[in-house]
Formats: C-alpha cells, structure tokens, sequence
C-alpha cells in the first residue's frame, strides 16, 4: 500500500498540469495512466504543432446541459495564464486565424513541459498500470491497480473521452463516474466529419477534394450552431473546419442548411448578368464557385451550364440563388470516435462543483478535463478547458488538503 494526498487517473493533458500544480504546491501526488506513451492527444494536435488554447476564450465557445459551469474556471485560468507558462520554458508559438495558438516547433515541447513541471512537483508517474478497482472508504479512496495499491486522499478522474480509441481512448471515467452515483450526460462523437448518402447526395459523391467557405446552421433556439469557415467535400460526406463546429450540435435525423457563398449575393450576380453580355450561367456561377461544384449542382437542377443568362427567367435564376444559399441536407452520420477530435456529453457539471471540479455527491471526488459534460469548439478551446480545470482542481485540492499525507 503507497499512500498519497492525490491520486489522478489520466495522463493528458488535464491529467499532468493538474499534477503538476497540486505536486507544486506540496501536495504528494500520483499520475495512473494505462496508456505505455504519455499524452498523446497532445502530440497529434494541430498537425503536431498542438493549437493549445485560443485568445479569446469564454463559456459561450463551449457546449453543455448546463451552459454556465465553465465560466469559474476559464475565468480564473486564462489563456494568457498558459501562454506566461510557455514563455518559462522558451517555447515558441504563432497565432493562425481566429485566435489559434501553435507551438512554432512540436508538440511533443508541449509534454516536455508538462512532464518538467511534475518532476519540479515531485509527482510519480504510474506508467503504464491499469487501474482495477476503486473504493472509497472513511474519506478515502483505494486503488487496486497493476503496480500495487494505492491510498489517496483524493482521487481525480482525468481520462478523457472516447475519441481516437487508437491512442487509448476509454470509458473508465464513465464507469467510475456511475460507480460513485454520477449522471453521465450521453456521449457522442464531436469534432468530427459528416457521412452524407441517399439519392440526393449522389451528384456529389465525386466532389472529393473540392473546398470552400460556407456558413452552415443546424439546431433550434436551445441547441443552435451557426459557423462560417472552410467546407470539404469527402469522400463520404463532409468536412472541414465549418462541418466539425457544426457536428458538435448536429443531431442524428436533423438536417444542415449550408449557404455556399455566403460572401456573395448570387441573385444579385446572376440578375445582372443577364444584360448587356452573352455570358453563359455555369461560367458566371464559377467566377465564385467551384466549377466541379458547379457542374454537379446544375446537373441535379437541369440546366446546361452553357445556357446564357439572358436567356434563363428571372425566376428560375432566384431559385438557382436561393438553393446555393439555403442547400438542405440530412447527414446519415459521423465518421465517429475514430475520426472524432473530442467526445461531446459527460459527467454532469450539475453535481460537480464549478470552483474546484469536486463531485457534489462524494467528497475528495473530482472529475477534470474532457471526461466532464463541456464541450469547445474547434480551435484550442478543448486545451484551455483541461488547463483551466486543471488548474480550478488542483488550487481547490492544495486549499482543502492541509493535513500531512503521513497521517494517512
């Protein structure tokens, strides 16, 4: 039997910088990850150069039953926060648009760090070991786990979700989570790429490759999403940054409503080129469109390309406009946790504690990271929220845990 004050189960992201402020603060912590590499959701984000946070950070870039939880913790942990973290171990990074922060080099400078920071906590690392079994007991939790057993004060669930079950992904926290009496808010892929099928996507099945901007909406007032950003055809589906904002809030048997040009009155377009020229409908939509795009969509509406625009009615030019801006599609799926960034749903934040991430239910309980029932969009927001509730947790834990570990 080893005795701890904190015994964290998950070595990502939230997982490590949660041990690495509680070790810091002279708490005496474990990390347990049945994982053999550490944080490796780390490693391939952002093409390997891990977008670890966003600017602009706030509750309504995330998706949860109950909205307002994340705003304690993102408001005490802030981007900047990580940033000044960063900028002591020298690690170089560049904003991309909207706010995207990536590491200039890789990744994996990004564990180094978080490891750097454990050991300056005296933190054990576990590695690999399988947890078998939890009980709590007189305020206090016991683990069985491949390396023996372990006694903590406190027990900190930081497992993640079920996206890229490759990189060993699980449901344990769920489980464990139930164990202890916790709702768990259904899970779904999130973050991920649309499968379209049936006869009224077979004109565009051979669109593969072709891209554009697009803002696409689905939802109604209580679960809506609207998103502006590039669309990809796949081929399968849908893609792109547009199409994995939009997944978050899709819902199997909803329907997307995609404008694909939105920066552009096609009617307008369309209208006026009817006089004074002999210019021909498909070349004219091409001009901002894609022309593969183009011929697919015309084909399904029968009307040659080649046709001049004057010789098209006003109407049935309007109508051309009208589905360009308001195309009506009802994916059959999502590519699922393999293709998945994020898992979407989780422990309920409404028996969790919003300051400190602690269980409602059991004392010395916490549950951090993407194990928890928030949910951010694309672009750094899923980092910021493990450090933010990492950090919310471990302070909460350094706070509250003042008895000296040998008086367990």
């Amino acid at each position: 039997m080893t005795a701890f004050d904190v015994a964290i189960v998950g070595a990502g992201a939230a997982g490590l910088h949660c041990a690495a402020i509680a070790g810091q603060s002279g708490l005496r912590v474990v990390v347990i990850d049945h994982a053999e590499k550490v944080a490796e959701k780390i490693r391939i984000s952002g093409g390997g150069r891990c977008n670890f946070t966003n600017r602009e950070v706030g509750a309504a870039n995330f998706v949860s039953e109950n909205g307002d939880f994340c705003r304690s913790a993102l408001a005490r942990y802030t981007p900047r926060d990580f940033i000044a973290l960063l900028g002591r171990h020298r690690i170089a990074w560049h904003e991309k648009h909207k706010g995207q922060l990536f590491c200039d080099d890789s990744s994996s400078a990004v564990i180094e760090m978080l490891l750097d920071e454990c050991g300056q906590g005296g933190v054990e690392r576990w590695q690999p070991c399988s947890v078998e079994a939890v009980a709590g007991e007189a305020g206090r939790f016991r683990l069985a786990t491949t390396r023996g057993s372990v006694l903590a004060r406190r027990l900190v669930v930081a497992t993640g979700g079920l996206s890229i079950p490759k990189i060993g992904a699980s449901d344990f926290g769920y489980h464990l989570a139930r164990q202890f009496g916790h709702r768990i808010v259904e899970t779904r892929p999130a973050l991920v790429p649309l499968i379209c099928s049936g006869s009224a996507w077979e004109r565009f099945a051979t669109l593969a490759g072709v891209a554009l901007a697009a803002r696409i909406r689905t939802g109604d007032k209580g679960n809506a999403g609207d998103f502006s950003d590039d669309l990809l055809f796949t081929h399968r589906g849908l893609s792109g940054p547009a199409v994995l904002q939009i997944s978050t809030y899709w819902r199997p048997g909803e329907s997307l409503c995609v404008d694909l040009a939105p920066e552009v009155d096609l009617r307008r377009l369309l209208l006026d080129g009817k006089h004074g020229s002999r210019r021909q409908l498909g070349a004219t939509l091409a001009e901002v469109l894609p022309k593969r795009l183009v011929d697919a969509w015309l084909a399904g509406a029968s009307v040659p390309a080649d046709r001049r625009l004057a010789d098209c009615p006003d109407r049935q030019l309007g109508e051309l406009a009208d589905g360009l801006h308001g195309w009506t599609l009802k994916p059959a799926g999502t590519e699922g946790y393999r293709k998945a960034e994020v898992t979407a749903g989780g422990v309920d934040t409404r028996e969790l504690d919003s300051r400190s991430l602690q269980s409602r239910l059991v004392a010395g309980l916490y549950f951090i990271g993407e194990v928890v029932d928030v949910t951010g969009w694309l672009g750094g927001y899923n980092f910021q929220w493990a450090w933010a509730s990492a950090a919310a947790c471990a302070r909460a834990m350094a706070a509250d845990c003042s008895t000296p570990e040998a008086e367990l």
